[in-house]
């Protein structure tokens, strides 16, 4: 079904009515002299790689922000995922519960661990992991066995982990998924990659499980340039952690000995000394986040057939993409419109494929997923930098 020029001019005028003039990028990192005299004293100090001042001072300023007790900073989110299931004690073989309405990251980083995703559905309610639906699901597929383990009965795998996925730094109803968790004897890992500043019932996102994750790619909401950083209230999770990130090697003065399988994946000091800089600035930044929502609610409120998602319940959501959700579920209406939108500057994206429509997946368990399938057509990123809000405030 093709959007007719009615629609399509409303949607780019409205959008228009919030950017002004000129290309606009869908997010790109807002950077002052701060952050370039941060780098250029580490530059300066010599600390270059991934020894430094810096990283011990960027994971506190995470910890002091999230309320997490420990923090480990690394080279991007994607080895944090990987690191977070091999400390959550994933292994080769289990089954992980994840939507398949995320980024191409989270599924990989299962894979990475050997383990196999499983993908389950999503709500259009903050665009996460389905509870009740996955609630039903695993009444009809899965048993506990004399070990407490959750059993695929399908496959006869063990199910040994859930990986909510916080979409667009929704939120959504994490605690119930956190008690299918626990009812289900599984871990929780969740991806809160574009989560940070998101808080549901006063805990940041990443916290309501064993272990989360956050990401500062240069697209997000704060950036290191590449970074991701791992966050729980579990020691023992926390020191594996850090100890598998750092290539497993033990401590000692000038001895090399790494007793077990590592990865190279520290965050380095340049990139810490960038977060840092950016931290001071997080809380100015969430505040345009909201002024920005503010605006394309306002620009988006006449118009039929599309409307600017706001989560419901008392989440605190940090908005770091804002989410136009049209009525109609129809691959070439949406692109229909992106493509018009391109031809305008206004470089507005699709959400994700679904992990299950990708190769590498395609032999993976999976319930039915109307909901997601239909998501996917439905959802058009607008361009949400976050210096658009400034212009609002």
């Amino acid at each position: 079904m093709q959007a007719d020029s009615t629609i399509i001019k409303a949607i780019i005028d409205a959008t228009r009515s919030v950017t002004g003039p000129g290309e606009h990028h869908l997010h790109i990192p807002d950077l002052t002299h701060a952050e370039k005299a941060m780098v250029g004293d580490c530059i300066d100090d010599g600390f270059v790689s991934s020894v430094g001042p810096m990283i011990p001072e960027f994971e506190d300023r995470i910890k002091g922000f999230t309320g997490a007790d420990h923090a480990v900073a690394m080279s991007s989110g994607t080895a944090a995922i990987h690191i977070a299931l091999l400390a959550a004690g994933i292994k080769p073989g289990d089954e992980v519960l994840v939507p398949a309405l995320t980024f191409v990251a989270t599924g990989n980083a299962i894979l990475y661990t050997g383990a196999v995703p499983h993908f389950v559905e999503s709500t259009p309610d903050g665009f996460g992991i389905d509870p009740a639906a996955l609630t039903d699901y695993l009444s009809r597929i899965s048993s506990i066995n004399d070990a407490g383990e959750l059993i695929n009965t399908l496959t006869g795998r063990v199910i040994r982990c859930l990986l909510p996925v916080h979409i667009f730094g929704h939120i959504g109803a994490i605690e119930t998924l956190s008690s299918i968790a626990r009812q289900h004897n599984l871990m929780m890992v969740e991806d809160a990659a574009e989560a940070l500043g998101s808080f549901s019932g006063g805990t940041h996102a990443g916290l309501h499980g064993d272990a989360g994750i956050i990401s500062f790619n240069g697209n997000k909401l704060i950036t290191t340039g590449g970074g991701g950083c791992l966050i729980t209230n579990n020691a023992s999770l926390a020191e594996t952690a850090r100890h598998l990130s750092t290539t497993a090697k033990k401590p000692h003065a000038f001895d090399y000995f790494h007793d077990q399988l590592g990865f190279n994946y520290r965050m380095n000091n340049l990139n810490a000394a960038l977060g840092v800089a950016q931290m001071g600035r997080l809380d100015g930044l969430l505040k345009e986040k909201i002024s920005l929502l503010d605006a394309y609610r306002q620009a988006f409120s006449g118009i039929d057939g599309a409307s600017i998602y706001v989560h419901g319940g008392d989440e605190v959501s940090n908005y770091w993409l804002q989410a136009l959700v049209l009525d109609k579920a129809d691959y070439d209406y949406r692109d229909t419109i992106i493509t018009a939108a391109h031809e305008n500057g206004l470089l507005m994206r699709p959400i994700w494929r679904l992990l299950s429509h990708l190769p590498a997946f395609a032999d993976c368990p999976r319930m039915d997923m109307p909901q997601a399938e239909a998501l996917v057509q439905r959802i058009i990123n607008l361009p949400s930098s976050s210096h658009l809000g400034r212009l609002h405030a």
